[in-house]
């Protein structure tokens, strides 16, 4: 019986490595999403000057405007898929953390019982 004690361990390792890499990559993949939902929020908040007279300022408004457009949608696109990693790795994560957990207990039920 002590194969199948060694293989546990070994398992537990493998499950216990497993979860640090996975909750490592849903930290990055959170940090991504967290820098380009902030990006969004800095281009809201960002107007052009207004030191210009009312005709040229009403034209670098529109034109900003319209450099900010485009740039959100960019934005959204990778925030977009900046959400589908984290959400993949999320559930990864979850998946190596109830694997642990299983072999956390069967390891404890295999202790008792010896």
């Amino acid at each position: 019986m002590k194969s199948a004690d060694e293989r546990l361990k070994r398992l537990e390792a493998l499950a216990g490595l497993r979860l640090d890499l996975g909750l490592s990559r849903l930290r990055i993949a959170a940090e991504a999403k967290a820098g380009s939902e902030a990006k969004l929020a800095v281009l809201a908040e960002q107007r052009p000057p207004s030191t210009l007279d009312p005709v040229r300022e009403a034209l670098a408004e529109a034109r900003w405007q319209t450099w900010a457009d485009a740039r959100r949608a960019q934005l959204n696109l990778v925030l977009a898929r900046q959400t589908a990693e984290w959400l993949q790795a999320r559930d990864d994560a979850r998946i190596d953390f109830g694997r642990n957990e299983a072999l956390r207990g069967l390891r404890r039920k295999r202790d008792q019982a010896s």
